[in-house]
């Protein structure tokens, strides 16, 4: 079995997406994928480090949501990390602005260094805990994550920034039930719908379940309370 995705492979995957925008998005992917893998060796922004392997579980994974972005979306990506999916979908998505909230101050660094190469307009880095933007309370259309938190932490942290009617967007794996049962609580606290889960596969790396729901009412305003609280007594 293959471990990933050939360039020529990825660019296939792109043309099919997105058209005549295909060259210059595999262009901008390159870029990203070569300033991942060398900053990687000296800071860890990833286990996977392989060519192939970035292009599918990373990049091909993250894109895989990006049908269920509406049009001139704002959207919120927590705990972006080296960019996952948040600065993916930045590249694909330039109707839409993204602000990526990574707490971690050198993987901001990384993320402000590749978004100057890429020459991205519509993405800001934040380097911020989530649960510490009341600020930005009901600005999103869309807050996206990926390898946060369990989905009762990270409703917490994600729901209160939506506005009314937005989406929240979680990318889990095979334990997506089990988190779903798991979260049914926080679901009803926070004013979600019920879950839509999209079960999707990649080429060699199996199966995905990318999660969504809308927010329905405004949040209790005791949400979100702070991290401490959060992880000592999910909802």
């Amino acid at each position: 079995m293959e471990n990933g995705l050939s360039q020529e492979n990825f660019y296939q995957f792109l043309l099919s997406s997105y058209g005549d925008k295909a060259k210059r998005t595999s262009e901008l992917f390159e870029i990203y994928l070569k300033r991942l893998v060398e900053v990687n060796k000296v800071m860890n922004l990833t286990a996977i480090d392989q060519d192939e392997a970035v292009r599918e579980k990373h990049f091909m994974d993250c894109l895989l949501i990006e049908p269920l972005i509406p049009q001139g979306s704002i959207v919120a990506d927590i705990g972006s990390g080296a960019g996952f999916p948040g600065l993916c979908l930045a590249i694909v998505r330039d109707d839409c602005q993204f602000d990526l909230i990574e707490p971690t101050g050198k993987r901001c660094q990384f993320l402000k260094q590749v978004i100057s190469e890429l020459g991205l307009s519509n993405v800001n880095v934040l380097n911020r805990r989530a649960e510490e933007c009341q600020d930005l309370r009901e600005t999103y259309d869309v807050c996206t994550s990926r390898a946060v938190a369990k989905l009762s932490m990270l409703m917490e942290l994600s729901v209160p920034l939506l506005k009314v009617k937005g989406k929240m967007i979680a990318m889990k794996g095979l334990n997506a039930q089990e988190e779903i049962n798991d979260a049914k609580n926080a679901i009803k606290i926070l004013k979600l719908s019920d879950t839509m889960v999209h079960a999707q596969s990649l080429p060699n790396a199996g199966q995905r379940f990318n999660l969504e729901w809308t927010k329905l009412d405004k949040t209790p305003t005791q949400y979100p309370r702070a991290y401490a609280q959060i992880k000592k007594k999910v909802l």
